[in-house]
């Protein structure tokens, strides 16, 4: 039984919390007082701390006597808060997806003989995963991901409910996106190349270009073409389009009514309210993973499918359970002994380390997150 502190007891932060509690005695940090105090009325070996964890200090004191941290921050903290951590010399798991690149820390984790396993949730973090276990057995030539969270109920006009802060998701549709075609980095904006594809259980969607890559960009350089978007129910980009065209997502100040506001500041707040995911309001979450290539002397191509509901009786959301338990699974190998080196380890890595693939998957099926996997000898 180890002694694990989770930064964030938000709606991921929280099931990761009570999952890995099952196992190993937890310390639960976050700002929020009435999250930790549900946290604790659920869970038991669950320690609670008020604590704003954007003080360094704080941090330092919550972390002390841990074995490993879960930095569950939002991604506008998340640079920071792991960079907190891996100062005071704690190894990590991270889940914030924070816009800044991960590998600009890699000096300090090497520095103070600590890793970091950053950006492991569903995606990026399974797809990444899946990649690099594929990438090891044979030679690469495209990566696909097509991956959305969605309300089961659709209300008009955005039809989607965030199951995580909506100034990431904004960030999300604001950053320029980046994918690999041909062997070449290609730059587009966000929200653009629509795409509509069709899955089982759920129907139409739509994907769009967004900047879902990030490590394997860098990582993954020797796969001449890797893509991933993300998928809404169809009209979802065009209704977001026009907020960032018409600069409702901007960060120039305006003056109104002899005060200065910030348009993303207010677009978020509003968002907020009609974004929010209600208690025991099901969402889905859905992913098609494609990894094409050459293996053993044959053109090989392999799919992975996820379909994954809210748990009514736990009154976890999906995206809670895929990003979450991607990050306990990912805990409880870490601590049966297999450690990464020091330094950054984006997830496509540790899907190389012996054992990680086998190891998440079934421990994902066993908490009834089923990857379906499809194997192809293309002609």
């Amino acid at each position: 039984m180890a002694n694990i502190c989770v930064l964030g007891s938000g709606m991921v932060g929280s099931a990761i919390a009570l999952d890995l509690a099952t196992k190993h005695r937890i310390i639960a940090a976050d700002k929020n007082k009435v999250a930790l105090k549900r946290l604790a009325e659920q869970g038991s070996n669950i320690e609670t701390v008020a604590a704003d964890l954007t003080d360094e200090d704080a941090i330092a004191d919550i972390i002390i006597g841990c074995d490993l941290v879960v930095c569950a921050v939002p991604g506008f903290m998340g640079f920071n808060v792991l960079k907190a951590v891996l100062t005071n010399k704690k190894s990590a798991v991270d889940i914030s997806f924070f816009p800044e690149n991960p590998m600009d820390l890699d000096y300090l984790a090497k520095k103070n003989d600590v890793f970091a396993v950053v950006d492991c949730g569903v995606a990026p973090g399974m797809d990444n995963l899946l990649l690099g276990y594929h990438d090891k057995q044979m030679t690469v030539k495209s990566f696909e991901c097509l991956v959305g969270g969605l309300p089961k109920v659709r209300h008009w006009p955005f039809e989607y409910k965030a199951p995580f802060s909506p100034i990431d998701v904004i960030e999300e549709y604001t950053r320029p996106a980046r994918y690999v075609e041909h062997g070449e980095t290609v730059t587009r904006p966000p929200l653009t190349d629509c795409e509509l594809f069709t899955f089982d259980k759920v129907g139409t969607l739509e994907a769009f270009n967004t900047d879902g890559l990030r490590t394997l960009i860098d990582t993954m350089d020797h796969i001449p073409n890797m893509k991933e978007k993300t998928l809404r129910y169809p009209g979802h980009a065009e209704y977001i389009k026009v907020l960032s065209t018409t600069g409702f997502f901007s960060e120039e100040p305006l003056e109104v009514g002899g005060k200065e506001v910030t348009p993303i500041d207010f677009t978020s707040r509003i968002l907020m309210d009609n974004w929010k995911l209600k208690r025991n309001e099901n969402e889905f979450t859905v992913m098609r993973v494609t990894i094409e290539g050459d293996e053993n002397g044959k053109r090989k191509r392999y799919t992975y499918n996820l379909f994954d509901e809210t748990d009514t009786k736990a009154e976890i959301s999906s995206m809670a359970r895929t990003t979450g338990y991607t990050a306990t699974a990912t805990v409880n190998f870490l601590l049966n002994g297999t450690m990464p080196e020091s330094g950054i380890c984006p997830p496509e890595h540790f899907g190389t380390l012996r054992g990680a693939y086998d190891f998440v998957l079934n421990y994902l099926s066993e908490r009834n997150v089923h990857y379906k996997k499809e194997e192809f000898t293309l002609t």
